[in-house]
């Protein structure tokens, strides 16, 4: 093969052909700032001037081959990109389709697109002549149609999962109400409804929607108009999703006082360089860019210090970019002249669009040239291994190297058609009349090596050109940050590998984020000073904060507005027993059963187990006061026997006045049943032992009334009720009413027996251990069949209270009862009003209080008698008071 030298930016090359894209030259009423900001793009010359150099000095690839270029400036409309490409196809002359008045054209392949709409106006003309076109843009799903597009392959990759990642982020930081901008195209559409999904699966809301025209005949009015409807909104984050045509970046730099601060998040692909000059433009100081995974070149670094105006005077390109880089005043004038800093070095630049190691594009660019390389160094392979396989004969022989069984029969296909005439088609492709004519045979077989080429870049990296197989995306992202010395740089601060496992996808590193700032210092307008203070926020440090209203902090509950978002929504606290320990809980948790919420209800403290114990001061009080009841009752006791041939203590029927101290005694006993830690034997026996305590006392003193009544009416003549006056018939009615209600116990025992129980619920903050009376119309029965038999006591004693005072005690009697029937009356409503411990310590004191009134008024008058007044306890004295 013979060889070209290789040329820049319209000069004829050998062998491939590439449109760059700047819209510095495009128009030329822009001041020098604007050409200056907007060759960025030549960068990407940069890189794809290194790939071919370095192919060329590679003697594995392409031996005996150098590849050249042209470079051909390409603009935001169709019209001009119609004019570039029949430029290219025409030559430097006068554009008529169909005519080339290069006749030693030998380009095969077009590097170009780096917007879909480029893609579109490019590949419509170029598909006519079936020349292959690769498009270094965004992906996009429309220019992957085998049918409009079939000779156009995209470098990038799949870029389906960017949503997820940008939601993937929001979510990291809480962001749950975000501003959606995009470009009006098919492509912006398309991301749009991926994150919208995205963002309704994760519980992230839209604020709003803009949409930005590819159009660059919008004015800046409109675009001003476009940056203030974003004022009102709350949402402090805003994704913004276009490429290089999506010119609103520009139309900031015209208006540097009108800021917008906000975090952006965008992809790199979109331009958000800083405008040298302001040092107030910093409106996407703090952006986070999705930047597609790239390796590292470090030759390239090596490459930047040998790029200089002077070594290639005709790259027009080149001159402008570098005056742009070094800060140069443009000059018109002869060729050299304008050209400052020649001895400088391009990889000294400190700005962001001429980085010492590849951007994202760039490397796409950088791929895009080794790809064409491959496929041409397998196509010739595949030539030369097919020429050596035919004999003079023209029969096959067996080929010496194998190759894939779908590269072997296409090239026995079109190699035993044409191999005689290999030199022939190597000629120039244009007709006796100078009309271009489709790509000879062997270009056209470019297409198939093309699409099933898959290498390996330096880096290791699998570079596959197949729509059907392409990869998907791998992200780094990107801080963009911003110096008021018109310096400016992007820093890795994460990244987000789709294909990983969840969890291990996405990393970020919050400390390596710088937010957006507000320097009031450096602010001298007074409508910036009051704008700011309206519309935008100071996040020097802190991630900041994107929502439709103030987060609901523990201890609430989010409660949706009627007719908002569901990202709006009220904070409720929560309801008794419930906590929400996070922040935004959509719902509070109820706490354990034996736990409960703190103050600020965030928290559940564990409940503190009580019960009416001896240790605390309630059980103490009543524990001594039931002994020294019982001591009292024993003393009372000792008294009555003691003197128990004394007229008083024989008058009233001794044997029943024991009874009834024994039964006092044990009835303030079993007071001593309630106190403690309950278990199973004092649950069973203390309403019990009480209930037959009771019963046995208010029996005994019913048989006491009973036997005065007896009493005097045995004294008539003729009387039959002196046989009644015997012990036993006391006694009887004392068994026999104990007997009824032993039974009435012994039922409730045997049906529903009382148990031990912890109440969690009757007191918020503990755990009261009681027992369960198991039936409570068991309980209430044996209470009622003691308030029958005090009724019945109280009722005789009342009507024989007027006999004399020596031979009855009904008036102690009648007295006692009205005590004990208060008490047990009042009893019934503060027990069923009681919680808790309280229960217990009610019903204790009602015991104390009922035994303590018939202790006091049935003996306390006769011990008084029998210890102070002797001489009253005498056979004389009380016949003295009979007959009286």
């Amino acid at each position: 093969m013979d060889t070209t030298p290789m040329h820049r930016s319209g000069y004829p090359g050998s062998y491939t052909d590439s449109d760059m894209l700047s819209n510095s030259l495009v128009f030329g009423d822009y001041c020098i700032a604007e050409s200056l900001w907007l060759l960025k793009h030549y960068y990407q010359v940069l890189a794809f001037t290194f790939a071919i150099e370095e192919i060329n000095r590679n003697p594995s690839l392409l031996p005996n081959i150098s590849l050249g270029f042209h470079i051909y400036n390409a603009y935001h409309n169709d019209e001009r990109v119609l004019e570039s490409s029949l430029m290219w196809l025409s030559g430097q002359g006068q554009t008529i389709p169909n005519y080339s008045c290069e006749r030693q054209r030998k380009s095969v392949v077009v590097i170009g697109g780096a917007t879909s709409e480029l893609t579109f106006s490019m590949g419509t003309l170029l598909e006519l002549y079936k020349f292959p076109q690769i498009s270094y843009g965004l992906f996009d799903p429309l220019i992957s149609d085998p049918l409009q597009f079939p000779s156009v392959y995209q470098m990038a990759p799949s870029d389906t999962s960017l949503p997820l990642g940008m939601v993937r982020l929001m979510v990291h930081f809480k962001w749950t109400w975000v501003g959606l901008i995009v470009s009006d195209d098919s492509r912006g559409e398309k991301f749009l409804r991926d994150l919208q999904e995205e963002m309704a699966r994760n519980d992230v809301c839209v604020a709003f929607i803009e949409k930005i025209s590819t159009s660059y005949s919008l004015n800046a009015e409109l675009y001003q108009s476009f940056v203030f409807r974003i004022f009102p909104s709350a949402a402090n984050v805003l994704v913004i999703y276009g490429d290089t045509n999506s010119l609103l970046s520009l139309m900031f730099t015209k208006n540097p006082y009108v800021l917008v601060r906000r975090v952006w998040i965008t992809t790199s692909h979109w331009d958000i360089a800083k405008k040298p000059g302001y040092i107030y433009f910093d409106n996407f100081h703090g952006a986070l860019i999705f930047s597609d995974q790239t390796s590292k070149i470090p030759e390239f670094k090596d490459f930047l210090k040998t790029v200089n105006p002077a070594r290639h005077p005709e790259d027009v390109f080149l001159k402008n970019f570098w005056n742009s880089a070094f800060g140069c005043a443009y000059k018109h004038g002869k060729e050299g002249e304008g050209i400052c800093s020649l001895n400088a070095s391009l990889d000294t630049i400190q700005l962001s669009y001429l980085d010492i190691s590849m951007s994202d594009q760039s490397y796409t660019v950088y791929t895009a040239v080794y790809a064409v390389a491959w496929a041409l160094h397998e196509m010739f392979l595949v030539r030369s291994e097919m020429e050596s396989n035919v004999d003079r004969d023209n029969r096959i022989v067996s080929p010496q190297k194998s190759y894939t069984v779908s590269t072997a029969v296409y090239a026995v296909a079109w190699t035993l058609h044409e191999i005689f005439l290999v030199r022939s088609e190597m000629e120039p492709n244009i007709d006796g009349e100078n009309r271009i004519v489709p790509p000879p045979p062997p270009f056209r077989k470019l297409h198939y090596f093309l699409k099933n080429i898959q290498f390996n870049t330096s880096a290791g990296k699998l570079v596959v050109l197949d729509k059907k197989r392409k990869s998907m995306a791998n992200y780094d992202i990107l801080n963009y940050v911003t110096f008021t010395n018109d310096t400016e740089v992007l820093i890795k601060v994460g990244e987000f590998t789709p294909q990983a496992p969840r969890g291990q996808d996405f990393t970020i590193q919050e400390k390596a984020i710088t937010w957006p700032r507000w320097n009031k210092k450096e602010i001298d307008s007074n409508f910036v000073r009051m704008t700011v203070s309206k519309a935008f926020g100071y996040f020097p440090v802190q991630p900041p904060q994107s929502r439709c209203n103030q987060a609901c902090g523990p201890g609430f509950q989010k409660k949706a507005r009627e007719g908002r978002s569901v990202c709006c929504f009220n904070c409720d606290p929560c309801p008794e027993r419930h906590i929400s320990n996070q922040t935004d809980a959509d719902q509070c948790v109820k706490c354990p059963e034996d736990q409960y919420p703190n103050y600020e209800r965030n928290q559940c403290l564990p409940k503190m187990v009580t019960f009416l114990d001896y240790e605390e001061p309630l059980g103490m009080a009543l524990a001594s006061i039931a002994a020294c009841l019982s001591l009292l009752t024993v003393l009372v006791l000792w008294v009555f026997v003691r003197h128990k041939n004394t007229p008083i203590v024989r008058a009233n029927n001794r044997d029943l006045s024991y009874i009834l101290l024994i039964s006092l005694f044990f009835c303030f006993l079993c007071t001593l049943l309630f106190i403690g830690r309950p278990t199973a034997a004092h649950c069973l026996l203390r309403q019990t032992t009480f209930g037959v305590m009771f019963t046995v006392a208010v029996s005994t003193i019913l048989a006491k009334t009973i036997i005065v009544v007896l009493a005097f009416r045995a004294t008539r003549p003729g009387s039959r009720s002196r046989k009644w006056m015997g012990s036993r018939a006391p006694i009887s009615v004392v068994l026999f009413c104990t007997l009824i209600q032993g039974m009435l116990c012994g039922v409730w025992l045997l049906l529903s027996p009382p148990f031990p129980e912890a109440d969690m619920h009757s007191d918020r903050e503990h755990i009261i251990l009681g027992c369960n009376e198991g039936s409570l119309i068991a309980f209430y029965f044996v209470l009622s069949y003691m308030g029958v038999l005090a009724l019945a006591s109280f009722t005789v004693a009342f009507f024989v209270r007027n006999l004399p005072d020596t031979f009855n005690e009904a008036k102690f009697i009648t007295f006692s009862m009205l005590v004990f029937c208060s008490v047990w009356i009042t009893f019934l409503p503060t027990y069923q009003s009681t919680k808790g411990k309280m229960m217990a310590a009610v019903e204790i004191f009602s015991i104390l209080s009922s035994s303590t009134g018939l202790l006091t008024c049935i003996f306390i008058p006769k011990c008084y008698v029998i210890l102070l007044q002797p001489h009253r306890n005498t056979k004389k004295t009380l016949k003295n008071n009979v007959t009286s």
